[in-house]
């Protein structure tokens, strides 16, 4: 890949996790992020540990070089009213226009089930209507139109246990939503993870893909989740991700098709993982081995 038009980052989320916060909960915003500047990456994106006025962060950043990729978005389209969307989402777009960053991932948390500990992501997914469809997809393309208002482009980032996991998910949210202001955040190991075909995904839209995630999967790990009905929380305590090279995915097709079809952004590693059982520091110096050897970036 030519590395003038790729950026490399990394999520926070392999030193702390904002969803289940004792992983990591000893490991402060300073440690997370001069690790990743000495693993080799340039850019990040944003976790609850991050501060949270623009200046003090992108100081912080600055002296080690680093700049913000991405910021995750709940959105809940089908569930509250779009005003208080809108009005969340311009505070986090006028966030990311401060510190530079030109990508928002929204994920729809409408009756997601990615979050609860106990309940089995395989068998307890809630599968949207048509007119939950509609409201949904017009939503996001009105955000998406915000999101440009900020010089910032929407990628929406199918998910596991979200009303978009798989591939024929995917493919009605692209359909039903506007191609101008709506885009993909492509993710490996949620596609891997509930069995879909992430190539065939990637072929199909790499023109519209905007932000692309690097996670891989243990699928013994995954197998387990599945045969013993357990929650996406559990199989993340577990270890079922885990860093390019060290799972199941061979990321050099994928990054073959990126490469031609001209793909420019971030690539950015994610892989959230024990802390305390896979050493941060020592998965993201791997991951980062691992792409300049497959992607010569």
């Amino acid at each position: 890949m030519d590395p003038k038009k790729i950026k490399l980052g990394i999520a926070p989320i392999g030193w702390t996790n904002d969803d289940m916060p004792d992983l990591g909960g000893e490991i402060t915003f300073e440690q997370c992020i001069s690790e990743m500047a000495l693993a080799g990456y340039s850019g990040c994106e944003i976790g609850n540990k991050y501060p949270k006025d623009a200046s003090e962060l992108l100081e912080k950043l600055n002296l080690i070089g680093l700049q913000i990729a991405n910021r995750w978005f709940s959105s809940f389209i089908l569930t509250a009213p779009f005003e208080e969307v809108e009005k969340d989402f311009r505070t986090n777009c006028e966030f990311l226009k401060d510190v530079g960053a030109k990508r928002i991932g929204v994920s729809e948390q409408s009756h997601s089930i990615q979050g609860q500990m106990e309940t089995p992501v395989f068998e307890k997914k809630y599968v949207m209507n048509e007119e939950e469809w509609k409201r949904f997809a017009d939503g996001l393309s009105m955000l998406g139109a915000i999101a440009k208002e900020y010089g910032i482009t929407l990628t929406y980032h199918h998910h596991m246990g979200t009303v978009v996991q798989t591939e024929a998910e995917i493919d009605k949210m692209m359909e039903l939503t506007d191609s101008s202001s709506v885009f993909l955040l492509f993710d490996t190991g949620h596609l891997a993870y509930c069995g879909e075909d992430y190539m065939s995904v990637l072929n199909k839209y790499a023109r519209r893909i905007k932000h692309v995630h690097l996670k891989d999967i243990r699928p013994e790990v995954v197998k387990k989740v599945k045969d013993e009905h357990l929650s996406f929380l559990t199989g993340v305590r577990l270890g079922a991700f885990t860093v390019p090279g060290d799972g199941a995915i061979d990321f050099k097709p994928v990054f073959e098709v990126l490469d031609k079809n001209g793909y420019e952004g971030w690539l950015l590693v994610e892989a959230e993982q024990d802390p305390s059982v896979a050493n941060p520091f020592k998965y993201a110096k791997a991951a980062r081995k691992y792409i300049a050897d497959t992607a010569n970036i």
